[in-house]
């Protein structure tokens, strides 16, 4: 999906998905640091790079899955 779409595109991709990624496996190894959403949501730097949407869809997701910085 990279390959194809590279970062950003497939970031966005990603959080437009109806269905939490693949990557919340990690959920299940105490990993939710890895994920997406994370990495955006714990990144001020990637911020101005989505939308207010974008953002507030990375932090519902970490909050329904209880995920501590």
């Amino acid at each position: 999906m990279l390959y194809e779409h590279r970062g950003l595109e497939t970031a966005r991709i990603l959080l437009h998905s109806p269905n939490v990624s693949e990557g919340y496996t990690l959920y299940l190894r105490g990993r939710l640091d890895l994920t997406v959403e994370a990495v955006i949501h714990d990144n001020p730097k990637w911020h101005p790079l989505f939308t207010q949407d974008e953002l507030a869809i990375c932090t519902k997701r970490l909050e329904d899955y209880r995920y501590l910085p």
